[in-house]
This record gives C-alpha cells, sequence and structure tokens, in this order.
C-alpha cells in the first residue's frame, strides 16, 4: 500500500475528510479548486496537523492521532514540488540544488548528483538563478530539488500550473519518467481530467 490516509484537516471554518487507498505508482488527487487537495497534500507533509485520522505512507506511519504519532516534516522524507514551487530566488539552481542534497540521510538511497542532473537534464542551467529560467526549466530545477533529498516519495502540487503550453509535453514525459522509473510512490494534485487520465494509476476525486 502507496498511501492509506483517513483524516479531518481544518482549514479557517472549514472541515475537510480525505480518504486515500491506493497501492504502488502515481495517485492522482482530482477535483476543484478550494476542494482540499493541496491541504491533504499539506498534512502528509507535516506542514498541516489533522484533527483526527491516521496517515502512512509505504508502509511507514506518518501521523496517527490515537497513537500521538505526529513525525516532524524533515522526519517524513517527503520531497514536495509546490504549485508555485519556491526557488530561492537569491540563489542559483545549483544553489537550489545543493538545498535539496543537504537534507538527505543514509535512511534512503536516491540518486547521485551526477544521475539527478543527467535524468532531469539540468547541468546545463547550474550557473542560472531561478529568475532567468521558463516555466518548464524551472519545474524541473524544483523536482531535482525534491529528487536529491533523496525522498521516500513525492509530493506534486499542480506541477504543470506554471509551465506554458509549448513545455507541458517536456514535463508530463518527465513525470512519466520519474513513475515508471524511479519508482517512487507519487501524489499527484490536478484539476485536470485529461493530465490525470494520463498519469496516474489511480485517481480519487476529493470535493
Amino acid at each position: 500500500m502507496s498511501f492509506d490516509i483517513a483524516v479531518a484537516l481544518k482549514r479557517g471554518t472549514r472541515r475537510i475528510e480525505c480518504r486515500v487507498e491506493t497501492g504502488p505508482g502515481l495517485t492522482a488527487l482530482f477535483g476543484p479548486s478550494g476542494a482540499g487537495k493541496t491541504s491533504l497534500l499539506d498534512a502528509v507533509a507535516g506542514l498541516l496537523r489533522p484533527t483526527e485520522g491516521r496517515i502512512e505512507v509505504a508502509g511507514h506511519v506518518l501521523f496517527d492521532r490515537r497513537s500521538r504519532v505526529d513525525l516532524r516534516p524533515e522526519q517524513r522524507q517527503c520531497g514536495y514540488v509546490f504549485q508555485d514551487l519556491r526557488l530561492f530566488p537569491h540563489r542559483t539552481v545549483a544553489q537550489n540544488l545543493r538545498f535539496g542534497w543537504n537534507r538527505r540521510t543514509d535512511a534512503v538511497p536516491g540518486l547521485s548528483w551526477d544521475e539527478a542532473l543527467d535524468f532531469l537534464g539540468i547541468a546545463p542551467l547550474l550557473d542560472r538563478m531561478p529568475a532567468t529560467l521558463s516555466g518548464g526549466e524551472a519545474q524541473r530545477v524544483a523536482i531535482g530539488r525534491a529528487l536529491l533529498s533523496a525522498p521516500r516519495f513525492l509530493l506534486l502540487d499542480e506541477p504543470l500550473a506554471s509551465v506554458d503550453a509549448g513545455r507541458r509535453e517536456e514535463v508530463l514525459r518527465l513525470i512519466e519518467r520519474i513513475r515508471d522509473q524511479l519508482k517512487l510512490p507519487i501524489l499527484y494534485v490536478s484539476h485536470d481530467r485529461a493530465e490525470v487520465e494520463r498519469l496516474a494509476d489511480a485517481i480519487v476525486p476529493i470535493g
């Protein structure tokens, strides 16, 4: 079981109940904006504490309200690619990637530095600043930073939102390669039906 999640979340005055139970591969959370998809990713990452429930990913319990288990974000060993990417604007691509690299531990084997650069095709970008990157280039760097942390699983929040139409296919193919070659459990947020039908091994409606 890749994702076994049953939680209740609170955002402002809203209560959101989520249930996700899927096998290996890419699981897409599909639904309209504001339905709670990103809130669920935040809960899995440890950035939002559920009011009740349990989160287990790839056999590791990350949160269990009854058992008082609540791992800190850095203990969860997840790679999170945010919708707005959150690259450090004052740091080069190489320095952004080093941020992920410096978070890795010996607990989970991951791509080496050179393997990640080759896999993502971002070696020529190392000296660039984020402001000079195209949407597709910035997305690959954000994914690279996540992969270099040697995560147990990936969280991808609307990864095509900042990518122009001409670069969408490039990023879609990259996500397919991550899914098929790296075999990491992926929780993927989108409100685009065609996108999730192409990528997902399982689709979970939210909202």
